[in-house]
């Protein structure tokens, strides 16, 4: 009888010992946390995602900015022909000046001389007269327009409002890698100006 209780002790004192032995194992598995060989794996197929995502972000990119491109040349387009048949003579804006403007409070009239890009821009963002002329606040003579309230927009590829402006009937010639617009008042053209290609082969001021 003695002999089984002692071994019984025994039985129960090495699973004790045991217990004790793999909790402390386990507990120092959960301290150590991943494994390298898992960090490694998970390291891995952080960069086959990011492979997948990048390109697909990037594409996304550029397609968004073509689609802002040609909005703006639309708007921009429809205000410039709105603008010239809305006026004495047919002609387009920034060919007579926008400045010289009775009946307009002080202040507000426009002040951009003929054959001026100053002209054109005030001639589309502020209200204007059958000649042209311009004034900040609408009503009375000046009943026509504004046709870009917020004026012309930035070219969204390169993020430049610049308007490089002629008057001339001749084609206008992007600059190779320019920024921002061109516009000839005698042609009513209005382009990027930039002869180089957009990541579909297109030239910039062939949109």
């Amino acid at each position: 009888m003695e002999l089984r209780i002692s071994t019984h002790k025994v039985i129960q004192d090495d699973f004790s010992i045991t217990e004790h032995t793999m909790s402390k194992t386990f507990k120092r598995a959960a301290a150590a946390g991943f494994t390298l060989i898992e960090l490694l794996i998970v390291v891995i197929i952080l960069a086959i995602l990011a492979a997948i995502a990048i390109p697909q972000f990037s594409a996304s990119t550029v397609d968004a900015q073509l689609a802002a491109l040609d909005t703006n040349l639309t708007s921009i387009r429809t205000s410039i022909e709105q603008y010239r048949l809305q006026h004495t003579g047919m002609v387009r804006p920034g060919i007579h000046a926008s400045t010289g403007g009775a009946n307009c409070a002080a202040g507000n009239g426009g002040t951009g001389e003929a054959g001026t890009l100053l002209a054109m821009q005030e001639q589309l963002q502020f209200a204007s007269n059958a000649a042209g002329q311009t004034c900040r606040l609408a009503g009375g003579e000046y009943r026509f327009g504004p046709y870009l309230t917020r004026g012309i927009p930035a070219e969204p590829v390169s993020g430049s409002a610049a308007v490089v402006f002629t008057n001339n009937a001749n084609a206008i010639a992007p600059a190779a890698n320019g920024t921002g617009w061109a516009y000839n008042a005698g042609t009513g053209q209005f382009i990027v100006n930039n002869s180089a290609n957009d990541p579909n082969g297109r030239a910039y001021s062939a949109h």
